[in-house]
C-alpha cells in the first residue's frame, strides 16, 4: 500500500481485499452511515474519533486525517495489516466458503473498541440492525461526549454505571437496559477488567464476560471477535446456525478453524443477503 497526504486528506492507495460497503454493512458495527451522492462515501464515529472516508477501486481517502491518526487508529481499526488474500485462499478449499467469499470478497473484520463492542452486542439481542443503530445513536447523544457538533463518542462505562433503568428510558432499549447497566457497573468497578480479557485465552475470556447479566456465549463471542480481535471465536446466531446445519452437516471444515471468526463474517453476510444461499425454514403447519 502507498500512503500519502493530499492536502488535509490522507490517501491509502492499493488496499487489497477491502470494500467499504461490504465491511461496514455486514452486521459487525452500528455507527457508520453511507452518505448520499456519487461514489462510495461513509461517515462514522469510532474510538472517540469522527471520520469521513471514501473509496474508489482500491484507493481509500480519509478526509481531514493526519498520518499519525491513521497509523494510531484507522490502520488497526480496519484491520489493514492482515493478509486477507492468504486467509481467503485457505478458506476457499471449501466450496461453500469459496461461494461466500466470491459474493462478498471485500469484508474485513473491524477491530472495534472493546467496551463499545461489548455494550453494542448486549443491545443487539433480539433486535434488527436499524433498531440497534437507533438505540446506540440515542445512547451516545444522551450520555456520550460531544466530539464535534452533533457527533458523540460512545459513553464510557463510568458514565453509565451510576444510571438507573429510568434514566436510560429515552434510549428505548427495553429489557436490555439492565444488561447494559450491569456491564457498565462491573467494568467501571473493576470486577471485569478489559485488559485481562485481552490477555486471557479465548475460553477464559469468554467465561469472564459471561459473568455479566445478559451475556451468553453468542454476545461474548461477538464482543471477543469484534472488540478484542480473537478471531478463533465463531459467533452463532439464527442465521449461522441455519447455515451450518444446511451447508456443513459434518461441522465446520478444517480450513476454517484457524480464522473461524473471519470465516463466520463471510458466511453470515452471504446467507443473510444472498437469495438462495440457504433454504428458508419450513413453516409449521397449523393443527386443524
Amino acid at each position: 500500500m502507498n500512503i500519502y497526504a493530499s492536502g488535509p486528506h490522507l490517501v491509502v492507495d492499493g488496499v487489497p481485499d477491502f470494500d467499504l460497503s461490504q465491511t461496514l454493512e455486514c452486521g459487525q458495527c452500528f455507527r457508520w452511515r453511507r452518505l448520499e451522492g456519487p461514489g462510495l462515501c461513509y461517515e462514522g464515529v469510532a474510538r472517540g474519533r469522527y471520520l469521513r472516508l471514501s473509496q474508489q477501486a482500491d484507493r481509500l481517502t480519509l478526509l481531514n486525517t493526519p498520518p499519525e491518526e491513521y497509523e494510531g487508529i484507522w490502520r488497526d481499526y480496519f484491520d489493514l495489516g492482515r493478509d486477507y488474500g492468504a486467509i481467503k485462499r485457505q478458506l476457499s478449499r471449501s466450496a461453500v466458503f469459496r461461494r461466500a467469499i466470491g459474493y462478498c470478497p471485500g469484508i474485513r473484520v473491524l477491530r472495534q473498541e472493546p467496551w463499545e463492542a461489548l455494550a453494542s452486542f448486549l443491545l443487539s439481542q433480539n433486535n434488527n440492525i436499524r433498531r440497534i443503530q437507533g438505540m446506540i445513536d440515542r445512547l451516545c447523544a444522551a450520555f456520550g461526549e460531544e466530539i464535534s457538533p452533533g457527533r458523540y463518542a460512545f459513553p464510557a462505562p463510568e458514565r453509565l454505571a451510576g444510571l438507573t433503568v429510568e434514566q436510560l428510558a429515552p434510549v428505548r432499549c427495553g429489557f436490555r437496559a439492565k444488561y447494559l447497566l450491569d456491564a457498565a457497573a462491573k467494568v467501571a468497578g473493576g470486577s471485569i477488567r478489559l485488559d485481562e480479557v485481552d490477555a486471557a485465552g479465548t475460553e477464559e475470556a469468554r467465561q469472564m464476560l459471561m459473568q455479566i447479566y445478559g451475556v451468553g456465549r453468542k454476545v461474548a463471542d461477538c464482543a471477543l471477535l469484534y472488540g478484542w480481535g480473537k478471531t478463533d471465536c465463531f459467533p452463532s446466531d439464527v442465521w449461522i446456525l441455519r447455515a451450518v446445519r444446511q451447508l456443513f452437516p459434518r461441522g465446520l471444515p478444517q480450513c476454517a478453524q484457524r480464522h473461524a471468526g473471519i470465516a463466520q463474517q463471510y458466511l453470515f453476510h452471504y446467507v443473510r443477503t444472498c437469495p438462495g444461499a440457504v433454504s428458508a425454514p419450513r413453516k409449521k403447519r397449523k393443527k386443524p
